[in-house]
């Protein structure tokens, strides 16, 4: 089965992060880097999206498509990146999003 996992920012890490010295970054991007290299043979693809304030929003609920920039919502979490993964179930995908060490929240979806 393949499922997305998405990697979930809250306010409270990206100030953390930017709280870090230089040192500590370097440590932090080295340990993503170590996840992705662990599952590597189960991850079909995967990306780090450009920062939440790039977006473009298209509204469908009305007569008419509204176009904004920006999120949908202000909101407290951001998606910032995402793995898909081919694994034989949830469990497995479970597993892997366990182990992911960045972002604090990791939602997990099968793709139909």
């Amino acid at each position: 089965m393949k499922y997305v996992l998405m990697f979930v920012e809250t306010e409270q890490f990206a100030r953390q992060l930017e709280a870090m010295g230089e040192l500590e970054l370097r440590q932090a991007y080295e340990a993503v880097g170590q996840w992705f290299t662990e599952h590597a043979d189960k991850i079909t693809h995967h990306a780090h999206l450009a920062p939440v304030h790039t977006a473009t929003t298209m509204r469908l609920d009305g007569a008419e498509p509204v176009i904004t920039d920006g999120p949908f919502v202000e909101g407290k979490e951001v998606v910032s990146g995402f793995a898909e993964v081919e694994v034989a179930d949830l469990d497995e995908a479970l597993k892997i999003a366990r182990s992911w060490p960045a972002c604090p929240i990791v939602e997990i979806r099968p793709l139909s």
